[in-house]
Formats: structure tokens, sequence, C-alpha cells
């Protein structure tokens, strides 16, 4: 295949970058005929394999003509538009990553490069034109018999006439049967932009209609559109969908766990008469494949994903949505460490279109974009109908104290029981997966730790496992204590979701309850009969993690009991407190969603501080206000800029001898710090060992700069790893 172009035949060159962590292209010898140009998608050797890349234009003078080996072959799929190729670009300038790797992002699904496969459908010839002397035998009258009716496919006509593939071959052979190819039909209906939606109040219908002008400009604009829980803020952005459904564009929707978004997916198929196309990590290879074609292709008008959908090869976007804007789960940390939010906002200026950020808890770094006039705000500051917000009291653990080996106060459980006996629903939040985040001896006090990371194992009664969350190792609880060897010593430490649920059974014997976290919902599927058993009545108390803290309507869900509202403030997150606040704030707006009032309680330890003392108060611009206060002191984002840099290696002599070499590089300039290194809090996870230094600046200085004059010509052994994250979410 290689030698596809001889030397004196006409050929061009071209440019090709790999989906490898590589930052070059590399140039190859392809026909002239082909007419590739940027963004077509080829496949070339590399070594012995055979890869999928993207041509990036022509190429160099720089390799002899002898020495080029020729494309294989071009694939029959419309070109890698401008903007993704300028967004890979881009990203690797931003994240300092190789471009091939975030290439590989952008054709993530090899499968829907090929043609989809042809279907065919048999039907029976009429008897007329059976030829001469044809045979019959039980199994063909079975298949004609099958066929006297519409057409099938030929493993449908086996099942249907009980017959082999031998049987259908030499029908067919006979001419008894003819075989037709069937034109595949789209695999997703265009929503109907005109078919009617909610009836929209006053500040509703002025926010959609700004959102709506913003579609009409095709021009690139940022809106904040700010709104308390329950406000409209999804409905308020379906017009702007539906604007630019109606201009002949396609919309991108972001969802933090779009798995877990069943309601939201029945809202949209209630607007728009048909549901979206959807792209996130466990869909099925036939679906991805079908996704990812239609998009190209602009056959999916809308589609609402997970961050990674943002590198999708839409064909002519009109619009991005982030929806939840404040998520953590918008920052990728493995791999290419880029924010998706942002990101989302650098695709909309290349592709001149507008992105509405939406969250009733906006992030500092939106607010601060709004306040320096690069975002435009909206406001929704009321539920429609009426609904109104729930009030928020904090219990005083230092007063109102649970039962020993309990973990409802007494006054939670007073409003637990009055709002079960109103015939209402119960949720009760910890964000904390399993039985128990802690096992210990208690002989000895050893406690289980992983073994390939400085972490707990947290005990999952349920499955009966150990676990752990970060690189997820399981085992079973052992029977001796490894330290002291005593035998079944071992207990649970604090409460995870599963024991605050034995807590429920115990207190609540009559009320039917469910665990709501990701061991127990996995998917979409299970996510819309979690909904599905809520709106229907059929559960009492949901005592659930982070994934029912927000985007559900639950009508009769009166009472929001947070357990542990503290837990989010520990350890030295630059934002734990404002993380704790749009987490507690949002789960609290899961109660008195409809006629009926809410109720949330939050119970703390510390309700002295500022987060609890605002989400009592209801005063979320207080509690931004110091928020933003304490970080501009600091320097600290979005005021300056960080970027963390983790060595990790198989020991931990290398991985310190790395990490001092690196330091002992660290440039010395005015508005730049260097911290470390130490030992990362994780100083080993997936059984490496890590240090880890942070990088702190003055906002105008270009970091990226500093980190690649710094780093680039340090050469570190094979294996030993970097990794650099500009502008961290997390400090593990």
């Amino acid at each position: 295949m290689d030698d596809l172009f001889a030397l004196d035949a006409p050929f061009e060159r071209v440019s090709v970058l790999l989906p490898l962590p590589l930052d070059a292209a590399y140039d190859y010898k392809a026909d002239p005929a082909w007419g590739l140009g940027r963004g077509a998608v080829v496949e070339v050797p590399l070594g012995k394999r055979r890869l999928i890349g993207v041509v990036l234009g022509p190429g160099g003078d720089d390799v002899p003509d002898e020495r080029l080996r020729g494309v294989l072959r071009a694939y029959d799929v419309p070109p890698l538009p401008a903007a993704v190729l300028d967004l890979v670009d881009w990203v690797a300038s931003w994240t300092l990553a190789p471009r091939g790797s975030v290439l590989r992002m952008a054709v993530s699904s090899p499968g829907a490069l090929e043609p989809p496969p042809a279907t065919h459908v048999l039907t029976a010839v009429p008897q007329a034109a059976w030829p001469e002397g044809t045979r019959m035998t039980p199994a063909r009258r079975r298949a004609l018999a099958a066929l006297d009716g519409p057409a099938l496919e030929p493993k449908d006509l086996a099942r249907e006439a009980a017959i082999g593939p031998a049987v259908i071959k030499s029908m067919l052979e006979s001419g008894l049967l003819e075989r037709h190819a069937l034109t595949p039909s789209p695999p997703f209906q265009p929503p109907d932009p005109d078919r009617a939606g909610h009836a929209l109040t006053g500040e509703q219908a002025d926010a959609a209609a700004a959102l709506r002008r913003s579609v009409a400009d095709r021009a690139f604009s940022v809106t904040a559109l700010d709104g308390v829980t329950g406000s409209g803020k999804t409905e308020v952005y379906f017009e702007a969908i539906a604007a630019a459904l109606s201009a002949g564009r396609q919309a991108l929707v972001l969802l933090p766990e779009i798995a877990l978004s069943a309601q939201w997916l029945e809202r949209f198929a209630d607007r728009f008469g048909t549901a979206p196309a959807v792209w996130h990590s466990e869909l099925k290879p036939k679906v991805r494949r079908e996704t990812w074609r239609a998009v190209a292709e602009g056959t999916a008008r809308v589609l609402v994903g997970a961050r990674s959908a943002l590198f999708l090869p839409f064909a002519e976007l009109g619009l991005i949505v982030v929806d939840e804007e404040h998520e953590p789960a918008y920052k990728q940390e493995d791999g290419v460490a880029y924010q998706a939010r942002d990101m989302a906002v650098v695709r909309a200026r290349l592709e001149g279109v507008p992105v509405a950020l939406v969250s009733a808890t906006p992030s500092l770094e939106t607010l601060e974009n709004v306040r320096g006039g690069r975002y435009r705000a909206l406001h929704l500051a009321a539920r429609p109908g009426v609904a109104e917000l729930p009030t928020v009291e904090l219990i005083d653990l230092r007063r109102d104290r649970p039962e020993r080996g309990r973990f409802l106060a007494p006054a939670l459980v007073r409003a637990v029981e009055r709002t079960l006996a109103d015939g209402e629903q119960v949720l009760l939040f910890l964000n904390r997966r399993g039985y128990a985040p802690l096992t210990l001896c208690r002989g000895c006090g050893h406690r289980l730790e992983c073994p390939n990371c400085t972490a707990w194992l947290v005990e999952h009664r349920l499955l009966g496992r150990l676990q752990c969350h970060h690189c997820g190792f399981s085992g079973r609880m052992p029977r001796v204590c490894p330290s002291c060897e005593a035998e079944d010593s071992f207990v649970a430490s604090g409460p995870g979701v599963e024991r605050l649920a034995e807590e429920v059974l115990s207190r609540f014997p009559e009320a039917r309850f469910q665990i709501a976290s990701s061991d127990t919902i996995l998917g979409p599927e299970q996510a819309g009969e979690f909904v599905r058993a809520v709106n229907a009545r059929e559960i009492d108390v949901i005592v659930g993690t982070q994934i029912v803290a927000k985007g559900h309507h639950f009508p009769w869900l009166t009472l929001v009991g947070v357990v542990d509202a503290d837990l989010g403030l520990a350890g030295g997150d630059l934002r734990a407190g404002e993380r704790t606040y749009q987490m507690l704030h949002q789960v609290a707006g899961r109660a008195g969603r409809a006629e009926r009032p809410g109720r949330v309680l939050l119970q703390t330890h510390v309700p002295e501080n500022p987060v609890m003392a605002a989400l009592a108060a209801g005063d979320r611009d207080r509690f931004l206000e110091y928020e933003a206060e304490q970080r501009r002191a600091a320097g600290m984002p979005p005021f300056g800029r960080l970027a963390g840099l983790v060595v990790s290696a198989p020991d931990p002599e290398r991985a310190d001898a790395a990490a001092r070499a690196i330091a002992r590089a660290a440039p010395r300039l005015e508005g730049v710090t260097v911290l470390g290194p130490a030992p990362a809090p994780l100083a080993l996870l997936r059984g490496r060992h890590r240090r880890r230094l942070l990088v702190k600046a003055r906002k105008e200085i270009n970091l990226q700069r500093v980190l690649r004059d710094w780093l680039t010509p340090i050469r570190l052994e094979n294996a030993v790893r970097l990794a650099i994250d500009v502008d961290p979410y997390s400090f593990m």
C-alpha cells in the first residue's frame, strides 16, 4: 500500500496530524485527484500501524520525496470544520498538551468514518416467474409463507420460517427470492421549533427574547443566564434552541452528568416533539457511530452531551448552551486537563455563535466576567406560579446532637416524621457514597488503606466489598486485622448513604426509601426509572448524593435534610467554600418546587461559617462578595493565575529527584511564585508516587509562555511523568 504512488507519478504533499501524544504533524504523499483539503480525514501508515489522521494543509519540503509514505485512503465523511481544528490548536496551546492528544477527542469514534452497512430485505418472486423445474421443499414453503406480507431482512426471515442461511442462499440462487437494498432512515428526527412550549412569565419571556436576538445576530456573544432554582431557566434557553432550529442551525447543550439527566430529556421531547441526539461515555458503539456521523452531516439538529461533545464536528453550529456552568464536572482532570465551560466560550468565538452559561449559582469566574462587561447577564428572580423558594434553617450539631451511633439530629427526625405524616416526600442528602468512609480495627486502630493509593478504603456493604474511589481497587473485608491479628475486629467509622439508609429503615420502618448514588443508578435507563418512581410517589424518602442535587423536579418533595453540610469545607481546596455553597444551594432547590412550600434543614458544626450564614439568610450575593474579596486579596483565580505540576514515578526516590530538578530550573520572574515540590495529598495514586508544585502568577502574566520556556528544555527519564494543569480545580 505504501507503494501506491510511484516517484515519477504526480502527487502532492499533505501535512497530517495523528491522534497521538505528539505535537508535530507528519508529511505524506497523496493522489492530487483526491483533493485533500484542510480537515480531510485519512488513513495513513506509521511504522507497522495504520492510523486515522486529519489533513492540516499542504506539506513542507523537509523530507525527501523518496522517504515519503503515501496516504492509504480518504474517508468519505465531511472534513472536520475549521472551527474544530482551530479549537484543537487553541486547547493544546492553553493546556500545554500535544495537539495530537487534543485531536483524539475530535475523532473519538473511528467506526463513524466507515459508511453505514447496507440493509437488505427479501421478497418472494411470483410463482409465474419461477424457473422451470423448480423444486419445492418444506423449508422453502415456510420461507414463501413468511414473505406473504412485508419484506423481511434475512435474519428475520430465518427466524420467522425456522430456516438456516443455506436455504435463503439457495432460494436466491434459484430465483425464488429477490434481494433489495434499503436506504437507511436518518437516526434522529428533526425537532419541531414551532411546537408550543410552556407559557412564559414576564421575566422569562424577556430573557428568552434576549437569547433569541443573540441567535438571530449570528455573532459571538456570551450570556450568563442566572436564575434561582426552579425559575424556568431550561424553558428560557429552549426558546433560543428553537430560534437556532428555525434559522437552519444546529444547537449543542452541555450537561455535567448527561447519563443521569432523564427529566431534562423528557422536557426536551415535550417541547420539541422528539428526543435530541445524546453524547456521553455510556453510548453503545452503534449509537456512537451514528451520532458522530449525523452531527458531521448535519442531520442531528440538537445534541445534548457531556464535556467531550464540545469537540464534535458540527456542520452548522448556531448555539451553545452550558447548563449548570458552575459544575466541577466540566473540568477534565486526566489526559488533556481542560475546562469545558471555558472551552465552550472559545468554540463559540471560533464559530461566531452565541453561548449561554446557565446556573442558579454562577461560578465566580463567570460573575467576574459579567462585572467586567465581557459577558451579558440575564436574571430570573422568582419561581413561576405559586411556587416559592424554600426556607433554610441551620441545625447546630453542637447543641442538637444525634443519638450515639445515629446521624440525624432530633430536629431533623421530627421534620421527617411530620413530612411523611403529611404524605409528602423527603430528600436526605449526604455526598458520600457507600456505607462508611473509613474502616478501622477496634483493637489497635489500624485503618484499611488502598494498596495503590494514599486513600482509605470505603466500605460498600450492599456489594460486600471495600473499594478505592480513586483507582477502583476492590477487595473483601478481611476477617483478621493485618496489624494486631484480632479476628472480626473491624468497625465502620462515619456515615455513607448506605449507613444513612439503615437509620432511615430503623427510624421510619413504614417509609419506602431508595438510595440514589452513582453506585445504584447506572445510566439513563435506571435514572429514568428512579424519576418515574419518585413522581409516582412510590418512594417516600430519597437518600442521595450529588446526583440528585440538581435538575430534578419532584412536586411532592417538600423537605430536604443535609446530613453533613460541612463535608465539602475540609481540606485546602481553593474553591471549597464556593463549591459547598453551590452544592447546598442546588440541593436545597429541590424542595417546594410546586404549590407545597419547601423546607431545608442543614446539619452543621459551624453555623457561623460564611457559607452557612449566607444559605440561611438567602443572601447569595453577600457570600459571593466575601468569597471574591478573599480570592482578590490572595491573588487567586479569577484575580490571579495558577498552574499545578504533578511529577509521578514508580518509586519515591525518582519522583523526588525529578521534582527537585524541575524546581531548580524554575524561573525567577517578578509576579511569578513557584511553591514546592511537596508530596501531593494523594502521594500514591494507582501505584505511582506523586510530588506536586504550584505556580502562582499575576493575572496579566502569560503563564503558558512561562511554563513552556521553563519546562520544554527539561528531559525526564521514561519512567517519570509530568502532568501540567493550568487553572487546576483539584489539588489532590
